[in-house]
């Protein structure tokens, strides 16, 4: 397929998931504008590079987040209060205030506190919501999850999950 079909159909099967995932990355209207162009952008142009060695949805996503964490990373003005997802603090409120919340207002916050994540954390929960599986994920993300026990707890039922990083076939990068 030529680099036109191929961007094409990309941006017919996940044009609204790439709106949604600058969504996440950026808050502010005319910024968002401009991170989904650049995401678009740069889409088409890795194209011209793929090789078909993975999904034509993991590409799309791998180039997606990669720009827009390139963004993220540029905002200086984000960069000093970016947390890990262990370390986010949710807002306080009254139980009557998150009972009267619209379904608006609950995304608007919801979009905040993903604002705050580091990029990784950032990739993975834009992932989940977009309801990709572990494996899905793993793709994107080039990371896995596994299963490990501590042997020094005989007592210790249930498999701690572990995350590590694992070298995958799909690579996104550009001259």
């Amino acid at each position: 397929m030529s680099q036109d079909s191929l961007y094409e159909q990309a941006a017919d099967t996940y044009g609204s998931s790439l709106d949604r995932l600058a969504r996440a990355y950026e808050l502010d209207t005319e910024a968002r504008r401009d991170l989904l162009q650049d995401i678009h952008l740069h889409l088409w142009r890795s194209f011209a590079y793929f090789d078909l060695r993975c999904s034509l949805r993991t590409w799309v996503y791998r180039v997606a987040h990669n720009v827009a964490t390139g963004h993220v990373i540029r905002q200086r003005r984000i960069r000093n209060r970016l947390v890990s997802i262990e370390n986010i603090e949710t807002m306080p409120g009254s139980d009557q205030g998150e009972l009267a919340a619209s379904q608006t207002e609950a995304l608007e916050r919801v979009s905040k506190l993903i604002q705050r994540l580091k990029p990784l954390d950032r990739q993975i929960i834009v992932s989940y919501l977009e309801g990709m599986d572990a494996s899905s994920i793993g793709e994107i993300t080039g990371f896995v999850a596994g299963e490990h026990r501590d042997e020094g707890s005989p007592d210790q039922e249930r498999p701690e999950t572990v995350v590590r990083r694992r070298r995958t076939s799909c690579r996104v990068s550009f001259p």
